[in-house]
């Protein structure tokens, strides 16, 4: 087998940042000794994102822990180092050996925004790894998806043997273990498949038949479910560097418009003495000076004030800053801001007016947004707030709201601080209607209405002093939508924007819109039958996946939705969504 190493030294110092490209990180494993099967676990954009990604942390541990198996990364170069990596015959490798990614035995793409598409493509390319499952002989790896993605995983479908519906701990390990048994006992590529599908969670595309359900994979203890403990510490500054507790997965608020609500039901949340736990470990493994503590809604966390008590010693003795995320206006608390000691809160009131706040089952009141006066009274000076444009049934009316929102803001900062108002950031992302959702069948709001909000509600806060905006463009939210809710007929519509130059799409320098309509043109698919409503009759592509939240539970909530009536939380008593079956809710 060719080394690589000593081709890929010298670019090394060709290139913009030689550190995403070096390996030897910290806590990061090099297996030398005779391993069973070779795992290269591949995220599909530039490094300093990929290392910030908890479940690629999670899975390389995982697969790690096991003596007979190696689990190596690779993330996307930049464009810089792919032209070097080409000019000099070097094919895209993992960190930890330098192994070409096309000679491991499984090959794992961690998908989890729909504009990464193309970066799968990507990297494939600069493996020399043949885009298509039905392209790919015997000599090929075995090539691996999951991640959000997979709640509707057809418009990549035909790029992969295998995609794992649901969560990947001990699915991917059991596909790299039948791997293993298969090259040992000399069975075919086919052969392997045929038992994966066997597996729960792993879909077979090329062997799928019509009517038949995959069931999504539920980890059966979440309380101790693997975790990585001696997280890889990145070299160069990640996006999110620092140590991350995730306290639970699910969320009981049930927003209507939340794919990761719903697709990550039953609720199981850990113990606050295994998070503590946890949190110092990696504190001392990696020497982070920020511990994160990471969910859907970190204020409704149950043991959210005992795991605070139990490592209020541990932070200040190790002046360890504790960070929360985006918190939920009806669970924040003076106290959570003053253990908090960040230079900003943040929070997600999603609508301006309370109707569409019940629309949209936001369960949040305008008294609870005045809470925010407590970040204020604990010493906070700026605020960033969330919302979302387009939403099902909203107006302009809706809109202003967001204006009156930071308007009371300022004056509930001036009476708690006597002094001039706040920072406030206001970001509004486009409603998207993805899988898994209430919201599922919705029309997207046409591009030139996007457009339309986004200028009105910029004209109504260029009036407030303190307040900065930002919004998410158009274009890509359409293409975003277009991905979301696609079927097969889009993986040649991929293909073809990656041959007319996309990549790095999530990247709003690099997102080419012009080459996207391009492709779907020339391809004949129609971008605006994969954004506009959907009858609730329709076979949906991704309805052959079994997520545990029924159908007939999303569709009672959107009509709901258009009476504007609210549900209440899964901790005040079971809405019988149907994600018990799949595994026993923790909250209730």
């Amino acid at each position: 087998m060719e080394n690589f190493s000593d081709k890929l030294l010298p670019l090394l110092s060709q290139a913009e940042k030689p550190s995403r490209y070096t390996g030897g990180e910290w806590n990061a494993v090099k297996k030398t000794h005779p391993v069973r099967a070779r795992f290269c676990l591949c995220f599909p954009d530039i490094y300093e994102i990929g290392m910030s990604n908890l479940g690629m942390q999670i899975l390389y541990s995982e697969i790690n822990s096991y003596d007979d198996f190696a689990c190596e990364r690779c993330y996307a170069p930049a464009e810089d180092m792919a032209a070097l990596m080409r000019s000099h015959g070097v094919p895209l490798l993992s960190l930890e050996s330098a192994t070409p990614v096309r000679d491991f035995d499984v090959v794992g793409f961690s998908v989890q925004f729909e504009l990464l598409y193309t970066g799968v493509l990507y990297m494939l390319d600069l493996a020399g790894i043949p885009f298509r499952a039905e392209d790919r002989g015997e000599e090929y790896p075995i090539l691996l998806a999951g991640g959000p993605c997979a709640v509707n995983p057809e418009p990549f479908a035909d790029f992969f043997d295998c995609i794992v519906i649901g969560e990947g701990e001990g699915v991917d390990s059991a596909v790299l273990s039948l791997v293993a048994e298969g090259r040992e006992k000399g069975w075919s590529k086919r052969e392997i498949l045929r038992r994966a599908k066997e597996i729960t969670g792993v879909y077979v595309p090329s062997m799928s038949e019509k009517g038949e359900k995959v069931v999504k994979a539920v980890y059966p203890d979440f309380e101790n479910a693997p975790y990585p403990l001696r997280p890889v510490v990145a070299n160069t500054e990640a996006v999110h560097d620092r140590a991350v507790i995730e306290l639970y997965r699910g969320c009981a608020s049930g927003c209507r418009f939340c794919q990761a609500g719903f697709y990550y039901r039953p609720i199981r949340e850990r113990s606050p003495e295994k998070c503590a736990a946890q949190a110092k470990e990696i504190v001392k493994n990696a020497g982070y000076g920020e511990i994160a503590m990471c969910s859907l809604s970190t204020g409704d966390y149950s043991g959210l004030y005992p795991l605070m008590d139990g490592l209020r010693d541990f932070v200040h003795e190790n002046k360890v800053n504790l960070s929360l995320p985006s918190l939920r206006l009806s669970s924040f608390s003076g106290d959570i801001a003053q253990e908090s000691r960040r230079s900003s809160l943040t929070f997600a009131p999603e609508a301006g007016t309370q109707r569409l706040r019940d629309v949209i089952n936001k369960n949040v009141t305008d008294a609870e947004i005045d809470n925010i006066a407590r970040a204020f009274e604990a010493g906070y000076d700026s605020v960033k707030l969330y919302f979302m444009l387009g939403l099902p049934t909203e107006t302009d009316e809706d809109i202003a709201g967001i204006a009156a929102i930071c308007a009371r803001l300022r004056e509930l900062y001036f009476k708690a601080r006597g002094r001039r108002g706040p920072n406030i950031s206001v970001s509004c992302a486009v409603f998207i209607p993805k899988p898994c959702t209430p919201f599922q069948w919705e029309a997207q709001i046409s591009f030139e209405e996007m457009l339309r909000k986004q200028n009105y509600l910029r004209g109504l806060l260029r009036r407030i002093k303190g307040v900065t905006f930002s919004w998410h463009g158009a274009e890509s939210s359409v293409l975003e939508a277009a991905l979301a809710r696609g079927d097969r007929r889009l993986s040649r519509v991929i293909e073809r924007a990656y041959a007319l130059g996309a990549k790095f799409d999530s990247w709003s320098e690099k997102f080419d819109w012009d080459a996207w309509r391009q492709a779907f043109a020339d391809c004949g698919a129609d971008m605006d039958r994969y954004t506009g409503a959907i009858d609730t009759s329709a076979e949906l592509p991704w309805d052959f996946i079994d997520t545990g939240v029924s159908k007939r539970y999303l569709l009672a909530q959107r009509e709901l939705a258009y009476k504007g009536v609210t549900t209440h939380s899964c901790r005040e008593g079971c809405n019988g969504c149907g994600a018990n079956k799949l595994g026993r809710c923790t909250i209730i």
